[in-house]
Parts: C-alpha cells; sequence; structure tokens
C-alpha cells in the first residue's frame, strides 16, 4: 500500500493487514460516491449547533480520502452541498462555506504532496467569491496529479446536471451540428458535468436515509448502493472497508443473467412448454 498522510495519525499495521484484506477479497471499485449526511443530527445529539457537525465531517472527508486513496480507489465523489442546501438557513450556509474554504486551504498542499487531482461539480458560480478563488487556486495546483481523483459536488443536483446537457445538445441540433437520430446514452453522457469521470460503482449514503437526494441521478443508473445509520462525522475507513466488501460480494449483472445458472438448451425448453 502507498503511505498517504492527509490524516495527522499515522498508518497502523492493524490497518494496513484490513487493507489487505479488503484488496485480496475482490475488485475495488475505481468509483465510489458518497452522500455526506446526518452532520447536523450528530451535532444535535451532542447538545450542539448543527455547524459544529459540519465542521467535525471535515474529519471523516480526511480520512475516507487518504483510505481511498491508499486502496487504488481511482476517484472518490462527494456530495457536500446540493442546490436544495441553498433553502437552509443563512448562518448555516455561511458556516459551511467557511468551513469549505478553510478546509480546502489546509488541504491543499497535503493533496498535492500526495499526487491527488481536486476537482468539482456542480453550479460553482453561485459560491460565494471566496470559495470560488479558493477552488480555482487548488484546482490548479492539482490539475496535474494523476494518482486519485477527488470531487466535490458543490451546488449540485442530478435533475441540474441532466438539465444542462439537455441544452447543450439542443443547441447542437438547432445549429446542425447534430441530428436527433445522434442522441444516444454515450452523447448525454459526453455532455454531464462528470464527462471525464466513470459512473460510480458503488454510492454509500450515511445517516441511513434510503433515497438519492437528486445526486447523480444519470450516473448512478447500475451503481451498487449502501446504506448505513452511521452519522457522517462517524463515518471512518472501518465503516468504508464493509462498504466495500458489501460491493464485492455481489453480482453485477447489468440486466444480464449469470452465465453459470443459465442453460440455453434447458431454458429454450422450459420456454416453449410455457407458451404453448
Amino acid at each position: 500500500m502507498k503511505e498517504f498522510t492527509l490524516t495527522n495519525n499515522v498508518q497502523t499495521e492493524s490497518d494496513k493487514k484490513l487493507q489487505e484484506q479488503v484488496v485480496d477479497g475482490g475488485s475495488i471499485p475505481e468509483h465510489i460516491a458518497i452522500i455526506m449526511d446526518g452532520n447536523g443530527r450528530w451535532a444535535q445529539t451532542k447538545g450542539n449547533v448543527r455547524i459544529f457537525g459540519h465542521k467535525a465531517g471535515v474529519d471523516s472527508v480526511r480520512d475516507v480520502t487518504e483510505s481511498c486513496a491508499q486502496l487504488g480507489v481511482k476517484h472518490l465523489t462527494l456530495y457536500a452541498f446540493s442546490t436544495e442546501n441553498w433553502n437552509r438557513p443563512s448562518i448555516e450556509v455561511s458556516g459551511l462555506m467557511k468551513i469549505l474554504v478553510q478546509s480546502l486551504r489546509d488541504e491543499a498542499d497535503r493533496l498535492h504532496e500526495n499526487n491527488i487531482k481536486f476537482v468539482t461539480i456542480g453550479q460553482i458560480e453561485r459560491l460565494p467569491k471566496k470559495c470560488q478563488e479558493q477552488i480555482k487556486e487548488v484546482t490548479e495546483l492539482t490539475k496535474d496529479n494523476d494518482h486519485f481523483q477527488l470531487c466535490l459536488a458543490l451546488s449540485y443536483s442530478g435533475r441540474w446536471d441532466i438539465t444542462e446537457a439537455v441544452k447543450k445538445i439542443s443547441h447542437r441540433v438547432k445549429s446542425g451540428e447534430l441530428s436527433p437520430d445522434d442522441i444516444n446514452d454515450d452523447l448525454i453522457s459526453s455532455h454531464l458535468s462528470t464527462a471525464d469521470i466513470p459512473d460510480p460503482d458503488l454510492i454509500i449514503r450515511t445517516s441511513g436515509e434510503y433515497r438519492i437526494s437528486n445526486f447523480l441521478l444519470w450516473q448512478l443508473a447500475y451503481s451498487e448502493l449502501y446504506i448505513t445509520k452511521t452519522y457522517w462525522p462517524d463515518f471512518r475507513r472501518d465503516e468504508l472497508y464493509e462498504a466495500i466488501k458489501s460491493y464485492q460480494g455481489r453480482d453485477r449483472r447489468y440486466g444480464k443473467v449469470k452465465k453459470s445458472s443459465y442453460n440455453k438448451s434447458a431454458s429454450s425448453a422450459v420456454v416453449n412448454q410455457i407458451i404453448s
């Protein structure tokens, strides 16, 4: 395993062994996407205001990013702020933006030193100017890194993403560059904000909610889902390993039948008997 030092703790030998077991257990997802939920409720259970939970969640981001990079995951996308989150109280939104700026400042050099590329998706132009400037600075600093990519979804929604793709394709059809018959799944995917990122293999949602919350609606068509009741500030690498183990135990058929359970001649005979 490659050594990464995004967190303040030195990796233990027991954790290295756990990672080896995960790697030996099956394929590692190329792209993991996480709906980081439960920060506010975590804070309230401890008698604190919601922003305290958002601040605590930064430690989980560090730990999960580090462990993904160590395991060989190539892409990690974190749902950090949705378009719907703009409807939250202004004091909470303001606090979130300050945490974002400070976190990017604190982590920029470590991301770069560990060959991690930082990108964002979403309506970045809606963010405060200081956020936009800090995002631009870290993105530029890490643009040539190629070991691992960390993507933050900020002011993002899946419906917005699809709507923008439809607009772009419509303009190309209107200009005569494309015909309606040229429109297919690949074309739509190439016009989404994630055009340069493979679709997620594994979607993790913390806090126990069973919904997608407008996240990567097109991209997660065949993603495996893992739901945990753990609030995001308590989600650490050990539970990430459990999510990956769950993923490794699943049969990803993409609508097909598993070959080992399919006998063509026998199946044809049964079908003919049923429909005769």
